[in-house]
């Protein structure tokens, strides 16, 4: 009887705990619901220009990058069209980047950027040496930041700025399980030997 008492409140336990978290499916949901809320409030294009001839500037729309609408990016600065450098695959490319927490700004009803730095959980940047081979997600390198940092450099090549909306399937390691959205702010440079 006891066994049997015992066997009965660790199924309870059991059962409470697993009520408490969310699951994949319900993680993704969110996702897509604060990735919506952020959309709404841009302008928005589903199509990417034909020529390449993305607006720019900080009131450029947001592009739809690829059909499953994993990843919209913003173009902040690029070369001109006839001359962007666009890297080799294997190439080092240097970048710098912020990102901020979309999760946040939804639950705080806020696109302010400098509300989302003040909350360094949900915040992160970097500086100095950061940098991937292109096109080679087999190296840590690489793989750490996801296939979609390196999207836009196809388009504008090195020398260009970006925002982008990043859903965790095509974005940093780290947030393939957790689900959450980010806004991530790129600018990429050129490797000097």
């Amino acid at each position: 009887m006891k066994y049997t008492y015992s066997v009965i409140i660790l199924l309870l336990l059991f059962i409470a705990s697993c009520s408490k978290t969310q699951s994949y499916s319900d993680l993704l949901k969110n996702e897509q619901k604060c990735s919506n809320w952020f959309l709404a409030q841009q302008k928005v294009c589903n199509e990417i220009p034909s020529d390449s001839a993305f607006l720019v500037g900080p009131d450029a729309p947001y592009y739809k990058m690829d059909d499953d609408g994993y990843i919209y990016m913003q173009v902040l600065k690029a070369d001109r069209h006839n001359e962007r450098e666009i890297p080799d695959n294997g190439a080092t490319v240097y970048f710098t980047y912020s990102r901020y927490n979309i999760n946040t700004m939804y639950n705080n009803n806020t696109l302010d950027i400098e509300a989302t730095e003040s909350n360094q959980d949900n915040f992160i940047n970097s500086v100095g040496n950061t940098y991937f081979i292109y096109g080679n997600y087999s190296v840590s390198a690489s793989a750490t930041f996801g296939s979609g940092i390196q999207l836009p450099l196809s388009y504008l090549g090195y020398n260009s700025e970006v925002n982008i909306l990043l859903k965790s399937y095509y974005g940093f390691s780290i947030d393939n399980t957790t689900c959450i959205p980010y806004l991530v702010n790129v600018r990429y440079f050129k490797a000097e030997y």
